[in-house]
């Protein structure tokens, strides 16, 4: 016998009541509601370092960064926590000051467990931003950073990068982050 379990919908509004008062991170996509997975040791080092060295960068600017306390949501209505986000001008947020519209880089620290979904997926949605012109991916488990640049409409080009000593050009917020700035105090 062949039984199917039901596929629970639920709104974006509900969406919304449940994760503003939960102790954990939800994404919501297509009227289901995703519990986020926590981070090891070095992911938190990465974000931490990603955030700070772009605050640092970023300050008397009109760009800010925020870490993966603010929300994303996407035009196609992908709403999810990166890991670190940056903005520039006015910050577009919707739901009550909770989600950011208008990143133009969103940065990503990948785990074993959502590699493939952060390469792939989330990408493909984020991509719906149209503000959005970079997106990293930093691997927490060796020195390895994607780079994906917006060139023209929906052209992007990858640069990846594999030593402590390169440096990667965010060209949309005219800034650039050294690996090592990343990677600092991360144990491998």
């Amino acid at each position: 016998m062949n039984i199917k379990t039901a596929k629970t919908v639920i709104s974006r509004d509900a969406y919304f009541a449940m994760d503003n008062h939960s102790d954990e991170k939800h994404e919501f996509y297509q009227g289901e509601m995703f519990a986020m997975s926590g981070g090891t040791f070095s992911h938190a080092t990465i974000g931490a370092n990603v955030v700070t060295e772009l605050k640092v960068k970023l300050r008397g600017k009109c760009c800010q960064a925020t870490n993966s306390d603010m929300r994303i949501e996407t035009p196609t209505g992908f709403i999810t926590y990166p890991d670190a986000a940056v903005f520039c001008g006015k910050p577009e947020l919707s739901d009550n000051q909770c989600s950011l519209l208008n990143p133009i880089v969103i940065i990503e620290v990948l785990s074993p467990s959502t590699r493939r979904y952060d390469e792939s997926g989330k990408f493909s949605l984020y991509r719906s931003i149209s503000t959005f012109s970079d997106y990293l991916l930093i691997d927490s488990e060796k020195v390895f950073v994607q780079h994906f640049r917006k060139i023209d409409g929906n052209e992007w080009v990858l640069h990846d990068y594999f030593a402590l000593e390169d440096e990667l050009v965010l060209q949309s917020i005219q800034e650039t982050l050294c690996l090592r700035e990343i990677y600092e105090n991360v144990p491998f």
